[in-house]
């Protein structure tokens, strides 16, 4: 006598991702789940049970490949109706109407950091308590270095910005949480944490006693076999004379800085609601370079943003030419609805002269790095090794620099200090010293 075949239970999982840390770091703590409910992950759609696309639509471009990724999934979600296709990160709202509407092959949809709706399908499908089976989100396989989230969403509103309407209202971590957690890492083979946030520098200000990023570095610091700790995004605002001492004084936190300022033109700044002028950032800059030796700063910068005439641009590249980053991403300005500036502001700006703004900033910014990288020809430089690449050793040094040497030894997770031989504006090459 026939019956009725049973749905195969979900085996494999397969998780795409595009955006920023913060998503990559969601991306692993959704892994981690993954694999404790017993699923195993596969390097292409085709062969997985569960497809996961953790999604970014903080600027178009990114929105549309997340559009294609998603599209391209219809037709294996037709041949196999029992295949869990999943949607999270910042496309997706408080409201889902619309996504259900466009994508109505989508089994669920998650919020950034809200795993429950799929966690919740694949325990009906298990037949288990998913949620109850998880004993900790942390990378089950984590590589030397890892990215421990400590504050979620963001208060600030900038017209630009999407995130808060995406990720919510910033909620912080408690201190001996992101404690243990980075115990476990270490104990997992991870010698480097970044703490992250949306802006990490107003950390606690939501938990009893409002401690400070500065506190949870000198709790982090204290971690045993943990070797150095990063922190990004910064916002201007929130950068405490505190956590610039943290920084200076705990020999386990590196020397480095990620703090954007957008534009160079106060005019600009303010309809952005950054709340700084260029001379509050430049003073802070200042600040921080004369309290920490040695420093390195990256930034962001928007170029494009409505209402930005000429004479605004010119006074970011100036202030780029000025301040000589280690680092500056550039984007160009593109309308995100929701925002208040798809709102309230007409995106004047032709796109070919954001993309012209965008590649002046990007050529300047390269000439700078050159002359900056070239200082260190011939010198020696600490780098905890990371991994190999095209048969040489890879890491970073302490001001986020990649740098690659060859060696036959096992370096893996050991911290070596590189004479550099050869410098770009984008990385060092170099010679591994004898101790």
């Amino acid at each position: 006598m026939a019956t009725e075949a049973t749905p195969s239970l979900p085996r494999r999982y397969h998780i795409w991702t595009i955006g920023c840390q913060m998503n990559k770091a969601d991306s692993d703590r959704l892994e981690s789940a993954l694999l404790q409910l017993g699923l195993t992950p596969t390097p292409t759609p085709v062969e997985a049970d569960v497809i996961v696309l953790n999604s970014c639509v903080v600027r178009q471009s990114a929105e549309d490949k997340v559009v294609g990724m998603l599209t391209s999934l219809k037709p294996l979600k037709g041949k196999a109706p029992e295949r869990i296709v999943a949607l999270m990160g910042c496309m997706v709202g408080p409201k889902t109407d619309g996504l259900k509407a466009r994508f109505p092959y989508v089994d669920a949809f998650m919020r950034p950091q809200e795993y429950r709706p799929l966690l919740q399908l694949l325990g009906e499908r298990l037949g288990m308590d998913a949620e109850g089976c998880l004993s900790t989100l942390a990378p089950p396989h984590p590589g030397v270095a890892a990215y421990v989230p400590i504050v979620h969403g963001c208060d600030k509103f900038c017209t630009f910005c999407i995130i808060p309407y995406r990720r919510g209202r910033e909620v912080s971590r408690p201190i001996a949480d992101i404690v243990r957690e980075a115990g476990l890492l270490v104990a997992r083979g991870v010698r480097e944490v970044t703490l992250l946030g949306q802006n990490v520098d107003s950390y606690g200000h939501d938990l009893p006693g409002a401690p400070d990023l500065a506190d949870l570095l000198e709790a982090v610091h204290q971690v045993e076999g943990l070797g150095r700790i990063r922190f990004l995004t910064s916002h201007p605002n929130d950068m405490s004379q505190r956590i610039i001492d943290a920084v200076a004084e705990l020999p386990k936190v590196c020397e480095h800085f990620s703090l954007p300022f957008q534009a160079g033109d106060d005019q600009v700044l303010q309809v952005m609601r950054r709340g700084y002028t260029r001379d509050d950032y430049r003073r802070l800059v200042e600040r921080i370079r004369h309290d920490v030796p040695g420093v390195s700063m990256s930034t962001d910068i928007i170029v494009g943003f409505p209402g930005e005439s000429e004479a605004a641009f010119q006074r970011t590249l100036d202030l780029v030419r000025e301040m000589e980053f280690d680092k500056a991403h550039v984007a160009a300005y593109s309308t995100r609805p929701g925002t208040i500036a798809s709102r309230r502001m007409e995106d004047d700006v032709p796109y070919e002269e954001k993309k012209r703004r965008q590649g002046a900033v990007e050529s300047l910014q390269e000439g700078i790095l050159a002359r900056i990288n070239a200082r260190l020809q011939g010198e020696a430089t600490e780098v905890l090794v990371e991994e190999r690449e095209k048969g040489k050793w890879k890491g970073r040094n302490r001001n986020d620099k990649l740098v690659f040497f060859e060696d036959g030894w096992d370096l893996l997770g050991q911290t070596v200090r590189v004479r550099v031989e050869k410098t770009s504006p984008w990385a060092f090459q170099g010679t591994a010293m004898v101790s």
